[in-house]
Parts: C-alpha cells; sequence; structure tokens
C-alpha cells in the first residue's frame, strides 16, 4: 500500500508521517485491497482537517473529519474509513 500524503498550511513532520502509517496499517489489516492512499492534512484557523481517498480494487473510497487537534482529525478519519471499508468489503463479498 503506498500512501501520498500532503499537506496545506502545515508540515508534514516526521510524527505526523508515522501516525498516519500506523493507523493506515491497521486499515489494511482489515481489507488488504488497498493499493493507493492519497491524505491531505490541511489546517485552516483553528481547524485541522484530515482527509483521505483509498483506491481499492472495485472503487475509491473518500472521507474527511475535522477537529481543534490534528492527531484527533486523523483518528476520526480512521474511524469513517474503517466503517467504509467494511461496508465496501460486505459488498465485494456478496458479487
Amino acid at each position: 500500500m503506498q500512501i501520498n500524503l500532503t499537506g496545506h498550511h502545515i508540515e508534514i513532520t516526521d510524527a505526523l508521517r508515522d501516525y498516519v502509517d500506523s493507523k493506515f496499517a491497521k486499515l489494511e489489516r482489515h481489507f488488504d485491497h488497498i493499493n493507493n492512499v492519497h491524505v491531505i492534512l490541511n489546517v485552516e484557523k483553528l481547524t485541522q482537517k484530515a482527509e483521505a481517498t483509498l483506491h481499492v480494487s472495485g472503487g475509491e473510497i473518500f472521507a474527511d473529519s475535522e477537529h481543534q487537534d490534528m492527531y484527533a482529525a486523523i483518528d476520526g478519519l480512521i474511524d469513517k474509513l474503517d466503517r467504509q471499508v467494511i461496508k465496501h468489503k460486505e459488498k465485494m463479498k456478496r458479487h
């Protein structure tokens, strides 16, 4: 799984990159057909926003999350993606 990490108005530190990598590694355990991930971390005044597009076999999955803390925004993003990945996996099983 390749993770492309982009920052808008934020410097992507090693700690932030490691945090994103570890979170997506957990996600990959649930569903191993994730080919490519594009993550954008964005800071707008007081709001920290994390959004991601997963390129999976059979389509794309998108989610975003906002919070005052970037790490909490990433956690929220992973939770949303996790639910969507499970839903996508169920759809794939039915076909």
